[in-house]
């Protein structure tokens, strides 16, 4: 690894669809370091814009010796990325770390909003930020308190707009870089189609959800909170036993039925990006008639999460990041993939089938902790979108990528401390 007195060689992958990548590669150079970038597609380009890119067009399973022959041609010294999980990504990883290379992978914040992970190596199993709570604890006990109050906003149109121009410049110029894969779960265009009559329905689910969650928090009969991710995030695929989300789904329903206490309910909660592609209300619907539990469970598309989690007996997941927000508001929490913040102290880490009646409550002194260490160690206050967000974030990064203090003080652990779960049956 390079000094923070060396020069450095910054190669720049695939970003997030922002102008944040090209301020970044700016703000890199300005503190005199040079910058190298490989485009992958026009919308890869249409938010870099810079002279002197590489553009990579070849097949995927020639990319490997293609970026190893640029690491070694250019001197590369660290490799920047969006998106650990992406191919592109993983076999660029290996190829740094093999010839000893940094990698800083740099995604949404675990503490949105108002923060952006950065993180040494990658994220999910592949994350080597610790899981001891005795870790944890002594990292905290060397920190401030984190300023968690937000301070940049960005609105959902700003996002979709920047979203819709880089995966529509993709798709409709795709011919300039035939082999290229964007490792989407869903055709990109059938997905924006998809979504666009779900737009006229929001605010009636709202209203619905709403109703729902009052009448639930003023009920006396206690629940559990299901909340659903994307089928197309990379943590579906890379950081869980599943597949498809409806694997989760009807493994939830079933061990609730089994083995939840009676007269407990279930309300399942649907990702509020979700454009609509998956039916899950009608999947809901259909496994909780097969189980004989109907009645009792609930789905919303909406609602107010916080004050579900403030009463809720526990919330089940993946590997959301509403599992921190929901361990933050000290409300029991079943992880089922791979989580940063899945560990003894936060989440219950016995079987789903125990976690109904018996669920593991939260250390909130441990909670604190974590999100000392975390804040001080891998995040990094600011936005993707938002102007003065981003100005925060990269000033934060630079300094920290060319101090080494990524994943610092203390917050590295090799090899990476989590492990994929095995494949789940409904007793696990």
């Amino acid at each position: 690894m390079s000094t923070a007195s060396s020069p450095r060689v910054i190669l720049f992958l695939m970003g997030p669809s922002t102008p944040f990548w090209r301020e970044l590669s700016l703000a890199f150079e300005a503190a005199g370091h040079r910058t190298v970038k490989v485009c992958f597609s026009l919308g890869d380009w249409l938010y870099w814009r810079r002279r002197g890119a590489y553009h990579f067009r070849g097949r995927l399973s020639r990319w490997p010796a293609y970026v190893d022959a640029l690491v070694a041609r250019e001197g590369i010294t660290d490799v920047v990325l969006y998106a650990d999980q992406q191919p592109y990504h993983l076999a660029a990883g290996d190829v740094a770390r093999a010839r000893g290379l940094q990698v800083i992978s740099i995604e949404n914040g675990y503490l949105r909003p108002d923060w952006i992970t950065v993180e040494r190596d990658g994220m999910g199993v592949r994350s080597h930020f610790p899981n001891d709570p005795v870790q944890i604890r002594a990292i905290a006990a060397e920190m401030d308190e984190p300023d968690l109050a937000e301070r940049y906003r960005h609105g959902f149109w700003t996002e979709m707009f920047h979203e819709g121009a880089y995966q529509m410049t993709t798709y409709f110029w795709r011919v300039l870089y035939p082999f290229y894969r964007t490792g989407k779960y869903y055709d990109p265009l059938l997905e924006l189609l998809v979504g666009i009559p779900k737009l006229w329905k929001v605010k009636a689910s709202e209203a619905d959800a709403a109703k729902a969650v009052k009448e639930r928090l003023a009920g006396s009969d206690p629940f559990y909170v299901v909340a659903l991710q994307l089928q197309g995030d990379y943590q579906i695929r890379s950081n869980s036993p599943y597949r498809h989300i409806r694997e989760m789904v009807a493994e939830v329903m079933q061990s609730f039925a089994k083995h939840a206490p009676e007269g407990s309910r279930l309300i399942v909660k649907q990702h509020p990006h979700d454009n609509g592609w998956e039916n899950w209300s009608h999947l809901v619907r259909h496994l909780a008639r097969h189980w004989g539990v109907h009645e009792r469970v609930d789905f919303i598309d909406g609602g107010d999460l916080g004050a579900l989690l403030r009463q809720a007996r526990g919330c089940v997941m993946i590997n959301s990041t509403v599992g921190l927000f929901s361990i933050r508001h000290g409300c029991p929490t079943k992880i089922l993939g791979v989580a940063i913040y899945d560990m003894p102290g936060l989440t219950h880490q016995g079987s789903l089938d125990d976690f109904w009646a018996s669920p593991e409550p939260v250390d909130a002194s441990l909670a604190q902790d974590f999100v000392r260490a975390l804040a001080a160690t891998i995040q990094v206050k600011g936005d993707f979108y938002d102007p003065a967000g981003r100005k925060a974030a990269i000033s934060a990064i630079v300094h920290r990528v060319l101090e080494n203090r990524v994943n610092q003080p203390g917050a590295f652990v090799d090899p990476p401390p989590r492990a994929m779960p095995l494949k789940r049956h409904p007793s696990r």
